[in-house]
């Protein structure tokens, strides 16, 4: 008699061995997913963010602008100073008068003629002698503020390529997690429910095993959803479509 129950004992373990094995094959093979997103390297990123993003284009046509400003300023001078040339061509008038003292006359005449005369000008506004060294440095200081916030801006996207590379990261584990998470659900719900079909357990436990598995799906789709954010973000500022392989 005992030998029989050391039989059925044993028949029993192996039963429930051999079924937590096929259990977590079978979580694992749909729990496995379907492709696996390679995240290129973070230096590739922000290099690829400072090339794409029109903020920071923004800023370096604001610095080129600030230096053709200054150039402006330095040579502003030279528009009080230049030639001035003038040709005429037409048909004139040309009085003549002659006085011999003792009688006088007076000669018109026209002609047609092409006159022309050239000559050089300079002139020197008072505000112009006494700003230009002013009017210099506020376009200098310009120009270092227009660095400056290139510079701040250059430093900001990176912070968030940054940021946002190690959230994806992150998000990409945690959709692991929760997609193992739930092949195991759903693996143990078969489970119960066909025991629940065979009068094993009662509705209370197959209820509460439906509300588990629910709630194992919603934060799976959660997870996916906030991976697939992250990582449509990170594409548009790094400006090309991350690839995906096949398991």
């Amino acid at each position: 008699m005992n030998i029989i129950k050391i039989n059925i004992s044993l028949t029993s373990l192996i039963l429930m061995l051999f079924s937590t094995l096929s259990f977590r094959g079978i979580a694992q093979a749909r729990a496995k997913p379907e492709a696996e997103l390679v995240i290129p390297p973070l230096f590739d990123l922000i290099d690829s963010a400072l090339k794409h993003n029109a903020l920071v284009r923004f800023r370096d046509m604001d610095i080129r602008a600030k230096e053709y400003k200054l150039k402006s300023e330095r040579t502003n001078w030279t528009r009080n100073m230049g030639l001035q040339a003038d040709t005429r061509y037409g048909t004139f008038d040309n009085y003549a008068y002659n006085n011999t003292g003792l009688s006088t006359s007076m000669l018109l005449t026209n002609s047609r003629q092409f006159n022309y005369g050239m000559g050089v000008y300079m002139k020197f506004p008072l505000s112009d002698l006494f700003d230009r060294k002013n009017q210099i440095n506020r376009a200098s200081y310009e120009l270092e503020q227009a660095h400056s916030m290139a510079d701040a801006q250059q430093d900001e996207l990176r912070q968030e390529v940054i940021r946002l590379y190690h959230e994806l990261l992150l998000k990409q584990r945690v959709l692991h997690i929760r997609s193992k998470a739930l092949g195991s659900a759903r693996v143990n719900q078969d489970m119960i429910e066909k025991e629940f079909q065979n009068g094993l357990i009662p509705v209370v436990e197959y209820v509460r095993v439906s509300d588990i598995v629910s709630n194992v799906e919603a934060d799976y789709e959660k997870a996916k959803s906030e991976f697939i954010s992250s990582r449509m973000i990170l594409e548009d500022l790094a400006g090309f479509p991350f690839t995906a392989i096949s398991n």
